[in-house]
């Protein structure tokens, strides 16, 4: 059963496709709920009609779902926009929300006027001393207001514990008055967050350090509606290898591209949330494992370079240690058999499962392989000739390459390259010891046969 004393949220906005560093806060929040049997939302921030898509929500969910996590409450603020309007109403009656009525090239020229005079560039609350008459006159020419939120600059600063970054302040002076709802009536992200937050019991706001910031506003703005103020933690965000931001807009690194790749989705969450850790960046075989592992006061302070290349050595890791059972399915989907002998034997040398179809057609289909050194035409003609009567079993490859080392002289690579390149067409791959019973002794037969017969003039 959840504990009701934790609960925590995820809160994209359906306006592109979750990335990698989308997965990082997703995964916190679901692992902090893991740990301490809380209670996680996946709350989608759609009140911005213009840029929310549906597909986008769709895919929210469905890359959500791919990672593992599973939530215990799906709500979308588009559907809440009452609890909103009800909420502005009494932060307006309550003086602390106001009409402003300057458009953006007004408040741009003042702040550059502010910055001249070596003055912080924050709003200098001039709304607040129009009188009746000058709104009035105001909206006579047609304007309309946005809404600010008044902060209350009496307490000086801001403070929080954050449970990444330690104590935290902010200067109440240094921020502007925050506008919540635009001239057209609609609202921003500020209001709708903190009122859901309220609604919903979150007890935990874990975030990137990109959302720090805003974070004295929102404390303010939870104790002006009478809501107790959530624990905050503010981990350190993803960037490219090279130190760039991500983006849902361009699609970088986007979850279901990587999942379309092939990569493993604890490969992708063992790295999402371990890189810029104090924890070593190995593969995790499940959440629940990776939820016992990791606690939040173990995150850096500094950004974590996140690099795709590394994800295929993660995967290839995770894949060799992954059990048959957990891949049957897939492999049968694939067209691929040989059943748990066939995983074992090649697992070791899979990035991908999808890896496992290049060494099932080198099993079991007809096979072209470059032609053999003459030099070794002679040790692949003997090996031939004491090829073991079938069944072939895991000892087989072994009795085989010694008699023919014991009849020809040949050892190391003269011996098992050649050998190698007959049956599998290739220099490199999983030991032949598990894959010869697989090949069985007639196609091992047919391959030898046309390695060792010698070219025709």
């Amino acid at each position: 059963m959840s504990n009701p004393s934790v609960t925590v949220r995820f809160a994209p906005s359906p306006t592109g496709y979750l990335h990698i560093g989308n997965a990082r806060p997703a995964l916190f929040n679901w692992l902090f709920a893991l740990r301490h049997d809380g209670v996680f939302i996946l709350r989608l921030d759609d009140t911005d009609r213009e840029r929310s898509r549906e597909d986008f929500a769709d895919a929210i969910r469905r890359d959500v779902a791919w990672l593992g996590i599973q939530p215990h409450r799906f709500e979308r603020q588009s559907l809440r926009e009452t609890s909103y309007a009800a909420s502005a109403e009494r932060l307006k009656a309550s003086g602390r929300l106001y009409p402003a009525y300057e458009s953006a090239d007004e408040l741009d020229r003042r702040r550059k006027r502010q910055m001249a005079r070596g003055l912080p560039p924050v709003y200098d609350r001039a709304a607040l001393r129009l009188t009746d008459a000058e709104r009035a006159a105001l909206e006579a020419e047609g304007r309309k207001p946005h809404w600010r939120f008044r902060l209350d600059e009496t307490v000086g600063e801001v403070r929080w514990d954050d449970l990444v970054r330690g104590p935290q302040q902010v200067t109440v002076a240094s921020l502007s008055d925050p506008v919540l709802i635009r001239e057209d009536g609609t609202f921003l992200y500020t209001l709708p967050s903190v009122v859901d937050d309220i609604e919903m019991g979150v007890t935990h706001i874990i975030r990137g350090d990109d959302h720090v910031t805003n974070t004295g506003v929102q404390i303010q703005l939870f104790e002006a509606l009478g809501g107790r103020v959530p624990a905050f933690a503010h981990h350190n965000t993803l960037t490219t290898a090279t130190g760039e931001g991500l983006s849902k807009r361009t699609g970088a690194l986007s979850l279901g591209s990587l999942a379309d790749a092939g990569y493993e989705p604890m490969a992708v969450a063992s790295l999402a949330v371990l890189i810029g850790t104090s924890l070593p960046v190995e593969p995790v075989k499940d959440l629940p494992t990776l939820a016992g592992m990791i606690d939040l006061s173990m995150v850096s302070k500094a950004p974590a370079r996140f690099d795709p290349a590394d994800l295929d050595g993660l995967n290839a890791k995770l894949l060799h240690a992954t059990p048959f059972a957990d891949v049957a399915e897939r492999l049968a989907a694939a067209g691929i058999g040989g059943g748990e002998a066939f995983w074992n034997a090649v697992r070791g040398n899979l990035v991908r499962v999808s890896d496992a179809a290049i060494w099932w057609r080198v099993v079991s289909e007809r096979l072209d392989p470059p032609p053999a050194d003459p030099a070794a035409l002679p040790m692949l003609g003997k090996a031939l000739e004491l090829l073991p009567e079938a069944p072939f079993d895991s000892e087989t490859w072994k009795r085989w390459t010694e008699a023919v080392k014991a009849a020809t002289g040949a050892k190391g690579r003269a011996l098992y390259m050649p050998l190698r390149v007959a049956l599998t067409g290739l220099e490199h791959g999983p030991e032949l010891a598990g894959l010869l019973p697989l090949i069985g002794r007639r196609n091992t037969m047919d391959r030898l046969a046309a390695q060792a017969r010698p070219p025709s003039d």
